[in-house]
């Protein structure tokens, strides 16, 4: 089962998700905190994260682990 979340910035979703993972015996997966690796790689190598063509390549190309 996937559950998703969403809403606007600051409104207690990551709070919420967590929470709901714990009591559910779900793993929790932060995917703001995945795009966000990504963005950074992106401008560590010099790449624009919002128009770079090659921005995908970072993203499929990127080891994250949680």
């Amino acid at each position: 089962m996937i559950v998703t979340i969403d809403g606007p910035a600051g409104t207690g979703k990551s709070t919420v998700a967590r929470r709901l993972a714990e009591t559910l015996g779900f793993h929790f997966l932060d995917t703001g905190a995945m795009y966000r690796v990504v963005a950074l790689r992106c401008l560590e190598t010099g790449r624009d994260p919002h128009s770079d063509p090659l921005s995908g390549d970072v993203a499929r190309t990127a080891v994250i682990a949680f």
